[in-house]
């Protein structure tokens, strides 16, 4: 099979991928003064040229104030002649880059001193995937025919640098502190600062995915790997109009690995579901929109076999096997009002249910499964609600690009977690069971300045936000229960964040500068139960610069290197620091501790990208360290099997790579988009000591791996307007906390057809249609070594149709 495998990847190399891509295009405005007097001139004849040969691109009148503005101008070199009658005509050279969507001239004056002009080059440039400021990576979802139909976290996995793990995370380049953003802002549904959800989330609901790994002074600062933001559809054609759709698929049609004696079946044959509804209506000077998503599904969530040995030589076998049902229904609203040419207001709702269903079993058994020690089953009944309401309001100036936006969002976000465990021992059966009850209450105000110059724009604004999530946790014990008798309680959490930002950014034929420097102050307090056997209230606070920079060069109008420097934070989630144990699997026990601090990371990037006619080559040089590296340790409570997993900051860390993303268009039918990523991660020795439910101390050498991945993906554009795409993606070992993943492989295909002149679509598609994508773990801790494979549901077949009206 590995054989076949190393056969296929190779294959896969030389077939074709067809990746999302616009033009980049400018407005151009200046104002047209004369020289002597300084007053403006209405009504001045205003033409842009092509350089290289002096063709018309475009051209205007000024207004009454001496104001000119063209709009949906290409990137390049171009001649502006401005001629008036009694003034001399002026021609200039103009360059309009790739950095900025407006770029003002300033003041222009006539008089009658003529000027001669050299000749320039032209460069017009296409945008692909990668923008030309090498710093951010757009991809469209409805490109993405291999992952049609399924969770956003799925459309992601074959993106560059993105790879995902068995709990629902994704990773950047090797690092799973990635900022999750959803239309630009932070949302409780995919969490604030981390991420969660990403599986639920429907594909269909988004219009494309932009992968950030060096962020501007503008972004908040968290998140070391960089940034995801999701954004969602909405469109604005005139009229009414919309889009409907509908996927279905099956997936676990087989069983990979039967389940120890005497538990309940594993889920096969997990159905999914996904209707959506998206609708619009434009008219005047008012746009409406509605995006209505529900995703239903079945899945064999986890299905891991571990072996756990102590150094007393005890050893024990276990199953953790989990079928989940999930319903994720999302509505989202809004309207967007041009009150005038110079003032619009938004306002938008998103309303989200999220309920999530568990029944688990957990069998041990001694080390040759001949008896068996203990039987867990759970059922976990969650439900989460998420609100969230928006308004902006942006004034235009009359320079084009000059605005002012101001914003407030607030979310409230409601966990309605209910815990079922029944304990079956060899003597007796014990039931204990919890109710969680978490409400998440977040308002932000933003405020946001832009002011396009002759060779680049200035940015600033300022952000507060203000942060609140108190948590009851009730627990109701049952015979002979082994759970922590003291595990219920209540916490508050409380954060305060104001910060203010600058940007600017400079651009000329070969150079181009872009510094920024975001201030943010932060106060976290965390109270809780005073009654509490191990943990009291907490908090910290700090004031923090986070500088951003990034140089290039341009060698000529097909090469460019860039230089990046950032520095960044990753701030605990409030799950990090929550007191309450996590039961869910008895024997390794998931704790918070509210003694965590956050991580700092200081990034360096160098970039070089060429372009030819019918393809493009990016290359990624990176380098992160990271001090108070927050990571789970877990160690082995003293006279007892259990073990529990903490979050602790295990001092600094590291990780380098290199970053190749090469793209070509072969012929008219095939087009390649190969993607691969090398990279180092070290984590140097450290010390902690885990103090739930008793102190133990644990020392950890220095670990040290290299590792990466490959993606391949090939698009095939065939007769009869169907289109197909394969996707390859393999997965070297890497090192987790206190151990090493095993490497991983997965085959996606899928294929699409237009129908009822375009305005139909019918897709069919399969995730890891070999069905070799399982994850294998080693873990040594204080006393004791683990080992597991999880045969989770990883293939997936799904059909869908979609009807644009």
């Amino acid at each position: 099979m590995m054989i076949k495998i190393k056969h296929l990847l190779v294959l896969l190399i030389f077939l074709p991928f067809a990746s999302w891509s616009q033009v980049h295009t400018v407005t151009l405005s200046g104002t047209i003064k004369d020289a002597k007097s300084k007053t403006t001139i209405p009504f001045v004849n205003v033409l842009l040229k092509n350089a290289k040969d002096s063709s018309f691109v475009a051209g205007g009148l000024s207004n009454d104030h001496g104001l000119f503005s063209m709009e949906g101008i290409k990137s390049g070199n171009y001649l502006l002649a401005i001629s008036y009658v009694g003034y001399t005509t002026r021609i200039q050279p103009v360059l309009l880059g790739n950095l900025s969507n407006f770029q003002d001239l300033g003041i222009i004056e006539l008089q009658e001193d003529a000027k001669a002009l050299k000749e320039v080059v032209i460069s017009g440039q296409q945008q692909d995937g990668l923008n030309a400021k090498m710093d951010k990576k757009s991809f469209s979802v409805a490109a993405n025919i291999s992952q049609a139909g399924g969770s956003v976290l799925q459309a992601m996995k074959n993106l560059p640098g993105v790879t995902t793990t068995s709990d629902g995370k994704l990773e950047l380049r090797g690092s799973d502190k990635v900022a999750i953003l959803i239309d630009g802002k932070q949302s409780a549904i995919t969490g604030f600062g981390g991420q969660t959800s990403l599986d639920n989330i429907p594909a269909s609901a988004i219009e494309r995915i932009e992968i950030i790994n060096n962020p501007s002074a503008k972004f908040d600062a968290n998140g070391n790997a960089g940034i995801i933001n999701i954004i969602y559809k909405k469109n604005k054609q005139e009229g009414f109009n919309g889009k409907i759709g509908l996927s279905a698929g099956l997936g676990a049609l087989w069983q990979r690995k039967e389940n120890l004696p005497g538990i309940r079946p594993q889920y096969q044959g997990t159905p999914k579901l996904n209707p959506s509804l998206s609708l619009n209506y434009r008219k005047n000077k008012v746009n409406t929109f509605f995006q209505g998503d529900w995703l239903y599904t079945q899945t064999l969530n986890r299905n891991e076999f571990a072996e756990r040995t102590y150094d007393n030589g005890e050893q024990i076998q276990q199953q953790v096997k989990r079928n989940r049902i999930t319903t994720f229904a999302t509505a989202k609203t809004g309207m967007d009002w041009t009150i005038n040419a110079n003032n619009t207001f938004n306002v938008s709702a998103l309303f989200n249910r999220e309920k999530i269903t568990d029944r688990g079993d957990i069998p041990y058994f001694n080390s040759l499964n001949m008896e068996r020690l203990r039987l867990w089953q759970f059922l976990e009944d969650e439900v989460k609600y998420t609100a969230t309401a928006s308004a902006n309001y942006s004034h235009h100036f009359e320079q084009p690009g000059h605005q002012l936006n101001a914003s407030f969002n607030y979310t409230f976000h409601r966990e309605d977690e209910k815990y079922f465990f029944t304990n079956i021992m060899p003597s007796f059966t014990g039931e204990d069971s919890f109710k969680l009850l978490s409400d998440e209450r977040v308002s932000d105000l933003n405020v946001d300045y832009v002011r396009p110059l002759k060779y680049g724009r200035i940015e600033g604004g300022l952000k507060f936000r203000s942060r609140s999530i108190p948590v009851n946790m009730q627990f109701f014990p049952g015979l002979n229960s082994p759970l922590d008798v003291n595990a219920g309680g209540w916490a508050d959490y409380k954060e305060t964040i104001p910060a203010l930002y600058g940007n600017y950014v400079f651009e000329s034929n070969k150079f181009e500068l872009e510094a920024g420097l975001r201030l943010e102050y932060v106060k976290v307090d965390y109270k809780v139960n005073p009654g509490h056997n191990t943990y009291k209230s907490d908090g910290y606070e700090y004031t923090k610069p986070y500088p951003n920079l990034r140089l290039a060069y341009k060698l000529d109008e097909r090469n460019k290197f860039s230089v990046f420097y950032n520095y960044r934070i990753d701030r605990p989630n409030e799950v990090d620091i929550r007191i309450f144990p996590k039961y869910d699997e008895p024997e390794l026990i998931k704790v918070g501790n509210p003694a965590l601090r956050p991580q700092f990371t200081s990034s360096f990037e160098l970039g070089y990208k060429n372009n030819w006619d019918k393809g493009n080559l990016y290359t990624a040089l990176y380098h992160r360290i990271t001090d108070g590296t927050i990571t789970r340790i877990a160690t082995q409570a003293p006279g007892s099997t259990l073990l529990y997993n903490i979050f602790q900051n295990a001092g600094r860390s590291y990780n380098s790579g290199l970053e190749l993303i090469f793209q070509q268009k072969l012929t008219d039918w095939l087009s390649l988009n190969t993607n691969a990523n090398i990279y180092q991660n070290t984590i140097n020795a450290f010390s902690v000591e885990n103090k739930y439910p008793v102190s133990v101390a644990y020392s950890a050498p220095r670990q040290q791996l290299i590792s990466g991945n490959l993606k391949v993906n090939g698009a095939f554009k065939l007769p009869q307007k169907f289109e197909a795409q394969l996707t390859g993606i393999y997965l070297a070992p890497d090192i987790i906390p206190q151990g090493k993943i095993d490497s991983r492989f997965s085959l996606d295909m899928g294929i699409k057809k237009d129908i009822q002149k375009g305005a139909g679509e019918l897709f069919l598609n399969a995730t890891d249609v070999l069905n070799t994508l399982r994850i294998s773990k080693r873990i040594t801790g204080n006393g004791f070594q683990l080992k597991s494979t999880d045969y989770l549901e990883t293939q997936v077949f799904r059909l869908g149709y979609s009807y644009k009206f």
